[in-house]
């Protein structure tokens, strides 16, 4: 029997992000992948101005409500990108009413990149953010969101103790196992995982590209969830999710690099010409 996980985010109708990148790339995992979305967008926001939007916050507890009548169970909860303090209030019900004992919950606790929170949230937001993230198992946050998570300045780059030290913080938060994404490790750049059932540390790397490209947090949040959601433990989940994130933009790259900006495909990473070498790597899972 095939497990099942739930994606809770926004759909951007075009671009490569959230729910377009979860849905794809989780099925290729063979897990079965539902969605609750909570906005409709005709495009992402990265970049494309005059895009529509459709907020659907008051549909998502009409969704779970029946969804109990069903009796639904999921192998797994995956949030993404959560527009409001009420949906992310929102999603910390619905953690209460569909976990149960072998529930994987991933939180990718977006609110910002770069430094800077993304417009239209507050410090209050935050706040939230890290009430879910501590009910959650794993949470994927980048240097920027660990900034707001434990109210300490941004700093792009930390020494390793110091990233360290900041995944032990983050776990105290309420979460088993924390990851930090965006980490640079000379030419090299990856993320870095910390179990505290275990107290043990773990890291994946592939080679640094300056090139900035849109969509890769949620191609490396929802690859992680589909690997955790299969079985694999959170190193093997870590590898993964790195590898196949580098993959989607090593074969970007061509297309970034001859065509003029103004052409190239920002608006998402070319992650389809890789789906193979994701069914490979999940075959690796218990091999």
């Amino acid at each position: 029997m095939l497990k099942r996980i739930v994606t809770i985010q926004d759909v951007s109708c075009f671009g490569k992000c959230s729910s377009t990148v979860a849905l794809p790339l989780i099925s290729a995992m063979g897990v079965e992948t539902a969605v609750i979305p909570t906005a409709v967008l005709s495009t992402h926001t990265g970049g494309f101005t005059g895009y529509t939007f459709r907020d659907l916050t008051a549909d998502i507890p009409q969704i779970a409500a029946h969804w109990k009548t069903l009796q639904l169970h999921f192998d797994g909860i995956y949030t993404g990108y959560l527009g409001s303090r009420e949906q992310v209030q929102i999603m910390a019900d619905f953690f209460d009413a569909f976990r149960s004992e072998d529930t994987v919950i991933v939180v990718d606790p977006v609110m910002g990149d770069a430094g800077s929170m993304y417009a239209g949230f507050t410090p209050d937001f935050a706040v939230e953010m890290r009430k879910l993230c501590g009910k959650a198992d794993v949470i994927a946050p980048n240097m920027t969101e660990v900034s707001l998570l434990l109210g300490i300045p941004y700093a792009e780059q930390c020494p390793l103790e110091t990233v360290k030290t900041y995944l032990k913080q983050l776990t105290e938060i309420g979460c088993p196992i924390a990851v930090i994404t965006g980490i640079r490790n000379g030419d090299q750049h990856g993320a870095i995982a910390y179990d505290s059932t275990t107290g043990s540390y773990y890291a994946a790397y592939r080679e640094h590209v300056p090139e900035p490209m849109h969509g890769t947090g949620d191609i490396f949040a929802s690859v992680l969830s589909g690997a955790l959601v299969r079985g694999a433990s959170i190193e093997q989940a870590l590898s993964i999710a790195v590898n196949f994130t580098a993959d989607t933009i090593q074969a970007t790259l061509p297309d970034l690099r001859t065509l003029p900006r103004e052409e190239a495909p920002w608006y998402g990473v070319e992650f389809e010409a890789c789906i193979g070498n994701l069914v490979d790597y999940v075959k690796e899972i218990h091999s």
